[in-house]
């Protein structure tokens, strides 16, 4: 009867060491927009590919609009392994410590999307993913969300009619300045508490690409819309390094080559989101979209030039002129 005991009891701990050994790696993607949003699919699109590479061997968990973490907390529990993966807007890096990603916040800074990848797909790029490895993070990859426009309950054709609105932003330095250039005041808070703040007038207005402004239903509560293009959002997928460095080589490969392939592909749909987000809006009819004329747009780009040169100090004169090079763009002109 003993020997039989024995027998089950180590048949039981082999079939519990098979199991533990076959169970999947799982890892914890959260972020704090909408399923639906380019960032929402690119992560949901990449748990699929995940799950197609590794046989089943790594099984990525997505916790989508701040149901995991919020703003303020996610950037923390990544750092701490509470959760594995993140893709936070560039501009959370600047209160990490790690400013020079501000550098994506400069008004105008990038014209078209041709311009923005040769920094987020090229050099440059690595080069700002590498410094976040001293704090804990490995960078993966850039993803795209869209340029900007401007929202408010009032029509904003130009600048000066931004003055003395109560305006939110993501926690920015440089955000913060382009505000006040242009006699804003900036408010900064956390992106799931926004809807609430335009409608209930905390805020008087903001600013997001088309897609996040319609999944995110603010255009029922804001009454003009300016594409402005004055700035563009963007993230970064990050990874606990820690953890990133202690999986399997082979698995880690088959990872890497997963985040390949969803980049190409949230970068897709972020043109092609944003395309049917501001249609949205406009068949909702409860937002007037303006487009403002050439000569409109070019007095927005002379109000925010002078951020430039007041917050070069902050990302770095090398970095901003090595943008420069590459983009044409040169803030004395404008």
């Amino acid at each position: 009867m003993k020997i039989r005991t024995l027998f089950v009891g180590l048949a039981a701990a082999a079939f519990s060491a098979l199991a533990l050994a076959q169970a999947p790696i799982v890892i914890k993607f959260s972020h704090v927009v909408a399923a639906d949003t380019p960032k929402g699919k690119g992560s949901e699109f990449f748990a699929k590919r995940v799950a197609e590479l590794t046989k089943g061997k790594a099984k990525v968990e997505v916790y989508a609009n701040s149901s995991l973490y919020k703003d303020k907390e996610e950037m923390e529990a990544l750092q701490l392994g509470a959760v594995h993966m993140l893709a936070p807007s560039l501009s959370k890096f600047g209160p990490l410590g790690v400013k020079e990603f501000e550098v994506f916040d400069f008004p105008y800074i990038f014209d078209d999307y041709t311009e923005l990848h040769k920094i987020t797909q090229g050099p440059i790029g690595a080069s700002l993913l590498a410094k976040l490895e001293p704090k804990g993070i490995k960078g993966l990859a850039f993803w795209d969300n869209g340029f900007k426009s401007f929202s408010a309950n009032t029509p904003i054709k130009t600048p000066a009619d931004l003055k003395g609105k109560r305006m939110r932003i993501q926690s920015s330095k440089v955000l913060e300045e382009e505000y006040r250039t242009l006699g804003a005041l900036p408010q900064v808070m956390a992106f799931s508490e926004v809807y609430q703040a335009l409608q209930t007038g905390v805020v008087d207005g903001t600013d997001n690409p088309h897609s996040n402004l319609y999944t995110q239903k603010m255009h029922e509560v804001q009454k003009h819309m300016t594409i402005t293009d004055h700035n563009y959002l963007g993230y970064a997928v990050i990874v606990n390094k820690k953890f990133w460095d202690g999986l399997p080589p082979e698995l880690r490969a088959q990872l890497e080559l997963a985040m390949k392939e969803a980049t190409v592909y949230a970068n897709k749909i972020a043109l092609e989101e944003n395309e049917q987000a501001l249609e949205g809006v406009r068949k909702s009819g409860k937002t007037a979209i303006y487009v403002p004329t050439k000569e409109e747009k070019q007095a927005f780009k002379k109000a925010m030039a002078p951020v430039h040169l007041k917050m070069a100090d902050r990302v770095g004169k090398d970095l901003l002129q090595s943008i420069y090079k590459e983009t044409g763009f040169d803030p004395t002109k404008q």
